[in-house]
């Protein structure tokens, strides 16, 4: 599928490895529709910079994803404003510390409604837009925690195992009209506030001895969508080497 002139959704767009996504897919001449939930002045100066660096049509979606109903209304918005939806990105993402022991029934619930919940009632509402399309790509954005989960995080892994299950049922369900992919990053973008020694770990535990960047996400999903004609129900990791570690 090449991405001159077609209509994407990235969730989670207006931040961090998000946005990087976004603007590589403007770059690629791609419509945006960039979804947010509270960085509404993010989001509007990502889609300014679309359309002035690329001149691409971008335009800002807000849905707090954790809303059961908003994922769908998200999705037809879009179709109806863009009259297609021709490629996904499950983006948006809860990434929390909750210690076991400590996990509240709020902290499982928040996790599993944004991570896992929010991506296939999203897949649900734009698989149609798609068809009508002719076809379409959907890209979500994993973990490789999902495959090999870390202490102190188990509603947020859990919900990552989960959405590589997902994108290999949907793959089957889907097929063959749309290809659905799952990128499962390792470290290419670590808090602001993250301990140095704990980051020269990080680094040392990678074969490759090295950060990865949002930039190495946002290619994968450029080679997906636009590159990738006979993948689907593949889980990718863009980890520097840690899931062989």
């Amino acid at each position: 599928m090449r991405l001159q002139g077609k209509v994407v959704l990235v969730t989670g767009a207006a931040r961090r490895v998000g946005r990087c996504i976004a603007s590589a897919l403007g770059e690629r001449g791609a419509r945006l529709a960039l979804h947010y939930n509270k960085s509404r002045r993010e989001a509007l100066s990502l889609a300014a910079d679309i359309k002035e660096g690329f001149g691409r049509d971008a335009e800002v979606f807000q849905a707090d994803l954790a809303d059961p109903r908003a994922a769908a209304r998200l999705a037809d918005a879009v179709g109806k404003r863009f009259g297609a939806i021709h490629a996904l990105v499950n983006n948006a993402s809860v990434y929390e510390v909750n210690r076991f022991g400590r996990t509240s029934q709020k902290d499982w619930d928040r996790h599993l409604d944004v991570n896992l919940r929010a991506p296939f009632f999203l897949c649900q509402a734009a698989a149609p837009w798609m068809r009508e399309a002719g076809g379409g790509r959907i890209v979500n954005i994993g973990d490789w925690a999902g495959q090999r989960p870390y202490t102190d995080r188990i509603p947020y892994c859990v919900s990552k195992a989960g959405l590589i299950a997902l994108t290999t049922a949907l793959a089957k369900e889907l097929a063959p009209d749309i290809q659905v992919n799952a990128i499962l990053p390792g470290a290419v973008l670590l808090p602001d506030d993250y301990p140095p020694r704990k980051k020269a770990a990080v680094v040392a535990a990678a074969p490759l001895k090295r950060l990865g960047t949002p930039r190495d996400v946002a290619e994968a999903v450029v080679f997906l969508v636009e590159n990738g004609d006979f993948i689907t129900g593949a889980a990718l990791p863009v980890d520097g080497g840690r899931l062989i570690a």
